[in-house]
């Protein structure tokens, strides 16, 4: 990426789809040179991020709130409440797919239509669906988590992860709306870092993270991560505070 002349756009200022009261605008990876895995994972190295087959990075003139966020895997220790997530899913089926299957559809459909009426992405559609998970950029794979009950099995969870040089990237999971209360997009989260660990990647990119965003703000609960600032990646290490100090006087 040491080359100076590529191609790169800067979208013009619209309102922020996260922060009511901000304004985004965003730095796009235009040039050709760059719609490549090993371009694209340079670029996710950098702060980085794809929707579709676009590369794009915020780029925001005042607010500087959202930062790329990414799990060290080597050194992840879940917390209790992650573990009682693994302990409780236990039993649900986890199958590996290499393309955005049709079947997925419906499940995606209903989770936006359900979840997400506010957003952008809302009505769900096939044509959306399609460009915004599917990429030729990159390998990808797809988690499907299926509950089985009395020998049938129903699709319940999808996770799409992109294959980069050295780390995969979480792109998106929906899941049906009647099983929120399985926790699924923490379960899903955690099942992404056991597939690094299995591929030998030293990182999972979880996209920004976003403090005074409800929806944005649950990526800095694995530990540790790092997060992109100021452009570097400063390593985030959980904080435990003896009993001691917590005890009163």
């Amino acid at each position: 990426m040491n080359d100076n002349n590529f191609k790169i756009g800067i979208t013009e200022t619209f309102p922020c789809s996260y922060l009511p009261n901000e304004q985004e605008r965003l730095l796009i990876a235009l040039d050709e040179r760059l719609q490549n895995n090993t371009s694209y994972s340079l670029l996710m190295s950098e702060g980085f991020r794809r929707s579709g087959e676009q590369s794009y990075r915020p780029y925001c003139l005042e607010c500087h709130a959202c930062k790329s966020i990414r799990v060290v895997i080597n050194r992840f220790k879940a917390s209790k409440s992650q573990k009682k997530s693994l302990k409780r899913n236990a039993h649900l089926v986890l199958k590996r797919s290499n393309e955005l299957k049709a079947c997925y559809f419906p499940l995606y459909e209903k989770y936006i239509n359900t979840c997400h009426r506010e957003g952008s992405m809302y009505p769900a559609n096939i044509d959306q669906f399609q460009s915004f998970l599917s990429s030729k950029l990159t390998e990808q794979i797809f988690i499907e988590t299926w509950h089985e009950v009395e020998g049938e099995q129903q699709l319940i969870c999808v996770s799409v992860i992109d294959v980069l040089i050295n780390a995969l990237s979480a792109v998106y999971t929906f899941y049906h709306p009647n099983f929120k209360a399985y926790g699924l997009g923490v379960f899903s989260i955690l099942t992404q870092v056991n597939l690094c660990k299995e591929l030998g990647f030293p990182y999972l990119y979880l996209g920004y993270q976003i403090d005074d965003c409800k929806k944005m703000n649950y990526k800095n609960r694995y530990f540790p991560y790092q997060q992109f600032i100021n452009g570097k990646w400063k390593l985030v290490e959980k904080t435990i505070k003896s009993e001691n100090h917590q005890q009163k006087k």
